[in-house]
């Protein structure tokens, strides 16, 4: 059966279609992280807590959609990417899943006593299901920026070398760091348009100009250490876009300075970190002048620009081999097949608009200030 989509074609599509989700994860769960890992910070009494968290209070379970969406595209989409990277990265997967458990939960149970010990232990536990998840997905990235140890045996069985303290370098902490700076900023932003005016407001502008900041150092300096450190994997050898997926007939080479060289071939791209500094620098604007919304379409623009440097520069690679670059996987070495690839595009085709939909019809329902006033009158709040 001839399909209307060639299959280098479709392999381009879904590779972007990855990118949209981790782009959308990171827009609206990003912002519930955020808010969590600033909550003992930003806010001192309970009031001011309960008032924080009820920023997120209706929308956070339905923004882990893109958790799951993200996840579901990997496991469908890149069945070898989804087979190493969640059984060597085990540990780490774990440790965030773990710090994800204590949200929903802190969130339910915060409020059921009225014990000032007990509510400070959940709050504490809400800033570690926000810090934890965003500090692991950043040096997650930067590892697999660097490569992960692994290697594929004759009959494509993946074997992981590494260890969970290896996954935490220089070059991958800096990545953490990062990663956790650009969701406070978006978390900060999302304060400054969900809780009412007053000292919370302050603190969450306080903490962002911070976080704005960091971000811009933090992503100027990861950037100044794959050039100097000439980091990189390129394809050698013949590359089939169309062929059968499997990833010993790829010839890859580790190269220095390779994950800069599609800026050179498509210029276009560099507009990806453009974006990751003006937007930070846009956010930054937004707080310090306190115009809310253009500190959130700051940090929204910054996210887009830093998770797009990476995809960018990376390409074709999804997942390196930093002990055997041979197996190293790629956009058009590690994808389901073509009848696979395609029926699941047609089921996005229908799906995808109905949750962006459904999603922005939710955000526009619940828009508006969340104040201490409404914590007295409003039983549904947490």
């Amino acid at each position: 059966m001839e399909l209307p989509l060639d299959y280098a074609t479709l392999r381009l599509i879904w590779w972007a279609l990855l990118g949209v989700l981790l782009i959308g994860f990171a827009l609206t769960d990003g912002f519930d992280l955020g808010v969590c890992a600033l909550l003992p910070f930003v806010a001192r009494t309970d009031e001011e807590r309960r008032m924080v968290i009820n920023t997120v209070g209706p929308t956070w379970e339905g923004n882990q959609v893109w958790f799951i969406l993200g996840g579901g595209a990997i496991f469908a989409a890149w069945p070898f990417v989804y087979a190493v990277s969640f059984s060597g990265f085990y540990l780490a997967m774990f440790l965030v899943l773990a710090a994800l458990i204590l949200r929903p939960v802190a969130f339910k149970y915060r409020s059921k006593r009225p014990s000032k010990a007990w509510r400070e232990t959940w709050d504490w536990a809400l800033f570690v299901g926000g810090f934890v998840p965003a500090l692991v997905f950043g040096v997650a990235v930067g590892n697999v920026l660097l490569g992960a140890p692994f290697r594929l045996d004759s009959d494509l069985r993946s074997f992981y070398e590494g260890t969970l303290l290896g996954l935490f370098t220089p070059f991958s902490l800096v990545c953490g760091l990062l990663s956790v700076a650009m969701l406070v900023l978006h978390g900060a932003a999302w304060i400054g348009v969900k809780a009412e005016l007053g000292p919370v407001q302050a603190r969450a502008r306080a903490f962002g100009t911070v976080a704005a900041l960091a971000a811009l150092v933090l992503f100027a300096a990861g950037g100044a250490f794959v050039a100097w450190s000439g980091m990189g994997y390129a394809v050698t050898g013949a590359l089939d876009v169309g062929g059968a997926s499997n990833p010993l007939r790829t010839t890859v080479e580790a190269q220095a300075g390779a994950w800069l060289t599609n800026y050179s071939l498509y210029p276009w791209m560099m507009s990806a970190p453009v974006l990751g500094f003006a937007g930070a620098i846009l956010a930054l604007i937004g707080l310090t002048t306190r115009w809310s919304p253009l500190a959130l379409t700051g940090s929204s623009i910054s996210a887009v620009g830093i998770i797009s440097t990476v995809g960018l520069s990376m390409f074709p690679f999804i997942l390196p081999s930093s002990i055997d670059p041979q197996s190293s996987l790629t956009v058009w070495n590690a994808s389901s097949s073509h009848v696979t690839l395609f029926i699941m595009l047609g089921v996005t085709i229908v799906f995808l608009p109905i949750v962006l939909a459904y999603t922005a019809w939710v955000y526009k329902v619940l828009w508006g200030r969340t104040s201490t006033a409404d914590l007295k009158t409003n039983p549904d709040l947490y």
